[in-house]
């Protein structure tokens, strides 16, 4: 299999084409198209998706001929719109845990307002009002899913955090994000108020106990075709989903608990009822869609708070034991739960925050509870490898004798005698020399140091090196010192407390605990804390921006988020790169269209890069095609006064080559897009000449438009400058309209081209344009016969940057496959031709072991070229001049006497022997006289004989050759 075979074959078996994304107005002009849709394994747009764009396209206002804004129109174009909507939502079954996840507040409220509407309910009464035992049950269910979601949801925006959903404004304006969230408070507002209604609805239907229907796409489309008959059809119960009576009640028991726990906030009375809905749940979870594990949480915390558990009980439960440590202050649950980690970070440290709030309201007693609570919690943090915790430091500033002592007692019972790790215990290690190097109290320094776990754990130079430092702090240390600040007394102006939390900012990259760090040095001193650590970069294009913003705090902060994240990048940690980058999204989203999209590129580009990172270590899944369309999207993107890193979009456009997007590159980007766009251009006139391989000639014109690109920028009238390693700055230029193509060549990010094909396609050109220039050294290369064989403008090309690009392309090109017969051959030709010749001969050895299973094959006669004596051989017709020249030369270094057995031709070894008996050698002509005579040479020999033994001599020859190159 050829070289672009094997290319073309893991192209295909490995990266098929995206589809193309389906548009809204294609179910519009053909509704049949819908459900076949929805029915494939990953529809894209995702059912959420679709109703967000049916809807947004059926509210679009309208405008009359007074050119004034009208609300939107009643036609069947938007009533079709509305009830594909309701098709969707049906496909996925009315299931709220969906829809709440991918939909607004107010689309979703537009949804089932549309739902109420087609199911009948009659409009103008409350749904208190109406009997529910009643009405049809389609109807009837309509009501119920209503009042569920308005529950539901005024539970949900009770949370502190509530994540970002795809909505049908445009994200970039913060006129219609401020008005979307104008609306949801409104929308919020009204559901609070009608709350006690839709309980008392919710109650009400537990009483019934026959079974429901909701619609379905069926019932749906029966509703659109005839509304009389179709009205009867639903009442009688032939044309919905049977939704059993048990599975309804188990569904309203968790929303009806859940708002009343809620409720509880402020009247304690009711988590007793809440406890009763979930213990009615308790043994029927199974039968619906809720989350089992908040489920038990809400169980756990109802008990604890009516206070009605069996205290037995409540020990069987890591949430059980917290809430007696809450009762008694018994520790051992947070010295328990370091062994078994089962307990939240986040949840253990809200408790410490808890009591922290009532000890600085006045409650001196807790004191001691608080220290005790936040060493529990630092001993955690340690062995999870996590930062400790500003508490903790400043606990440590002057900690009393029974603080270290309790601390040194949680260290040794958090360490799993049966099952402890070296990783555990080195980081316990690790934690205890903290402790010590952070003691100014030396008594109590050497009180750690003479523990066993300090013996134990502490290698001897970890030891030795303490020891000393104790000793020198021990001779020093100044009695008459003023009383440090208390533990939760921050201090207004302290050097070194700042520079302790300078340290953890610089360490830090959890989001929360940076913001917590500002927070305090904002308190201590105003200054610009983005400058702590030098290395804290962001890009040019965004400084300005960041650098604007009036708020100290906010400032310091997004400028530390990006800069982190953007080092968690470089070094391909892209789960913390997304905690940095997703928290300092929700940040500027707040206060800054223009950075809130900064972000979101950034984001992207994060995406991309991940992805690229796993193909390059041989995950070879298609990216997803959500992925897929962002990147479209950033690549179609005009938006005025918004910074670009121009490195995003070279790396969209190489993403898209990559993964063989060529449908989209060639055939569906905008012609205007591909105009204005130098990234997309280039794109495409890749994409089409790779498309067009091998091709009949009338087929190359995008080769040629490639070709004619190529030579623009790799002119000498570019003015390109060198820089200060020498090499010729088109290889980094980005000011030229086609700097994507250089930047694409040379490669000058992590994350470049991976495509063979492509690869193999600028290879080819750029040997082409080498050739033209160099027609005596030609170097070889696939598909070279699609350039052009000629250049009217040579004396324009700068050929040493082409030859400087070439040779990092191909050695780019080897980094990624290191066995692709065509990159060798190239490489070793590009050798030879500058008298590289142990290099050229290691990369044809290697050429030939690729394609020849290690020389246990005949090796391709298209593989060898020009090469001296023995390698003569090899070629179709036997070179002798060559073969006869080389063995003339009495000062070459080669080893040749040695191979004299590894040559079959008759001829070249009479030479030999002439050659040696006229230099009077006779010891290297026996030698040749002993090869010459072997009984398998003899020329009467069946040629079958002469045959075998020249493939023999062959394998044997290039098997001890390769030994010396490899």
């Amino acid at each position: 299999m050829s070289a672009e075979a094997a290319d073309r074959e893991a192209v295909s078996g490995s990266r098929p084409c995206t589809p193309p994304q389906a548009s809204w107005f294609e179910f519009l002009l053909d509704p049949s198209l819908l459900e076949q849709h929805l029915r494939g394994l990953h529809p894209d747009p995702s059912p959420v998706q679709l109703i967000v764009q049916f809807l947004e396209q059926a509210s679009k206002p309208s405008v009359n001929e007074q050119n004034q804004v009208q609300p939107p129109a009643d036609n069947r174009r938007n009533r079709t719109l509305k009830l594909m909507a309701l098709k969707v939502a049906a496909h996925l079954t009315w299931d709220l845990n969906l829809l709440e996840k991918g939909l607004t507040i107010p689309v979703l409220n537009m949804l089932l307002n549309e739902f109420l509407c087609v199911s009948r309910v009659p409009p103008g009464v409350k749904h208190v009002d109406l009997d529910l035992s009643t009405l049809p049950p389609t109807t009837a269910m309509a009501v119920l899913i209503y009042n569920r979601w308005a529950i539901r949801t005024i539970v949900l925006s009770s949370f502190p955090e509530k994540q970002t959903k795809p909505g049908p404004h445009q994200l970039n304006m913060m006129s219609l994000v401020q008005q979307e969230k104008e609306l949801t408070e409104n929308i919020l507002s009204v559901l609070r108020e009608q709350a006690t209604d839709s309980i008392t609805v919710l109650e009400g239907a537990l009483n019934i106990k026959k079974d429901f229907y909701i619609h379905t796409l069926r019932s749906l489309d029966l509703l659109a075709a005839d509304p009389s008959t179709a009205n009867g059809e639903t009442e009688s119960s032939t044309a919905g989903l049977r939704i059993s009576a048990d599975h309804l009640h188990c569904q309203v028991h968790y929303d009806l608990g859940g708002i009343y726990f809620q409720q509880g906030c402020s009247d304690p009375s009711v988590y007793e009822k809440a406890k009763e809905h979930f213990r009615k749940l308790d043994s029927s979870a199974s039968l619906c869609c809720v989350d089992e594990q908040r489920l038990a949480g809400y169980w756990s915390a109802c008990k604890t708070l009516t206070e009605t558990s069996d205290p037995g009980e409540s020990q069987h439960t890591p949430y059980g034991q917290i809430s007696c440590f809450m009762r008694n202050h018994d520790y051992g649950a947070f010295i328990r739960d370091n062994v078994t980690l089962s307990l939240p970070h986040s949840f253990r440290h809200s408790i410490q925050l808890e009591l922290l709030h009532k000890l600085q309201q006045g409650d001196r007693a807790l004191e001691e509870v608080c220290h005790k609570l936040c060493v529990c919690n630092a001993v955690r943090d340690a062995l999870e490898g996590g930062v400790l915790g500003v508490s903790f430091h400043q606990l440590l500033i002057k900690p009393s004798k029974n603080t270290i002592s309790f601390l040194l007692e949680v260290c040794t019972r958090s360490l799993d005698k049966e099952h402890r790790s070296e990783t555990s215990k080195r980081k316990m290690a690790i934690f205890i020399k903290t402790v010590c190097n952070r003691l100014e109290d030396v008594s109590l320094a050497f009180m750690v140091s003479s523990h066993k776990l300090f013996m134990e754990l502490l290698q001897d130079e970890e030891k030795k090196i303490l020891m000393e430092q104790m000793r020198k702090s021990s001779a020093t240390v100044n009695l008459s010192a003023k009383p440090l600040p208390s533990f939760y007394d921050i201090p207004a102006s302290t050097s070194v407390n700042i520079s302790q939390l300078e340290q953890q900012l610089i360490l830090s990259l959890d989001p929360r605990h940076i913001r917590q760090i500002l927070i305090e040095l904002h308190g201590m001193a105003e200054r610009p804390f983005w400058r702590v650590n030098s290395k804290w970069e962001v890009p040019v294009d965004y400084v300005n921006v960041i650098l604007a913003i009036k708020d100290n705090l906010t400032r310091d902060l997004v400028y530390i988020l990006m800069a982190k994240g953007l080092h968690c990048i470089s070094i391909k940690d892209f789960a913390h790169a997304r905690q940095l980058f997703t928290a300092c999204l929700e940040l500027v989203t707040e206060f800054s269209p223009k950075l809130r999209q900064v972000m979101l590129n950034e984001l992207l580009l994060m995406e991309v890069r991940g992805h690229e990172a796993g193909a390059a270590e041989g995950n070879m899944e298609r990216p997803p095609p959500d992925l897929v369309s962002r990147v479209r999207g950033y690549l179609e993107m005009r938006i005025h006064d918004l910074p670009l890193r121009q490195i995003v979009g070279e790396e969209c456009v190489v993403f898209m080559l990559n993964w063989r997007e060529n449908e989209y590159l060639t055939l569906q980007v905008p012609q205007s897009l591909v105009n204005s766009n130098p990234y997309i251009k280039l794109g495409q006139l890749i994409a089409s000449t790779c498309k067009e391989l091998p091709g009949p000639k009338e087929s190359r014109r995008t080769a040629k438009e490639l070709w004619e690109v190529v030579v623009q920028i790799c002119s000498v009238s570019s003015q390109h400058k060198r820089s200060s390693d020498g090499r010729v700055s088109l290889l980094k230029q980005r000011e030229s309209s086609m700097g994507i193509l250089a930047s694409s060549i040379n490669l000058q990010y992590d994350f470049g081209l991976q495509e063979p094909l492509v690869l193999t396609t600028l290879i080819s050109l750029f040997v082409r344009l080498h050739n033209i220039d160099d027609i005596v050294n030609e170097v070889t290369a696939e598909h070279i016969s699609i350039w052009p064989s000629s250049l009217a403008n040579l004396q324009s090309v700068d050929v040493e940057a082409v030859v400087v690009t070439l040779k990092e392309l191909v050695n780019y090109a080897l980094s990624l496959n290191p066995n692709n017969q065509s990159w060798l051959c190239t490489q070793a030709d590009i050798y030879f031709v500058t008298n590289q010749y142990s290099a050229a001969m290691h990369y044809y050895l290697q050429a030939g072991t690729v394609c020849s299973d290690y020389f246990t094959k005949p090796v391709p006669p298209d593989v060898y070229t020009d090469q001296v004596a023995v390698l003569c051989q090899f070629l179709r017709e036997v070179d002798y001049m060559t073969a006869f020249k080389a063995l003339q030369e009495q000062n070459s270094h080669d080893s040749m006497d040695s191979f004299y057995d590894y040559i079959w031709d008759v001829t070249i070894l009479e030479y030999l022997t002439y050659i040696h008996h006229k230099r009077g050698e006779s010891d290297k002509r026996q030698v040749a006289i002993k090869a010459i005579g072997q009984t398998e040479l003899n020329s009467s020999n069946p040629e079958e004989v002469l045959q075998l033994a020249a493939q023999k001599r062959k394998k044997k020859f290039l098997q001890a050759l390769a030994k010396l190159y490899f």
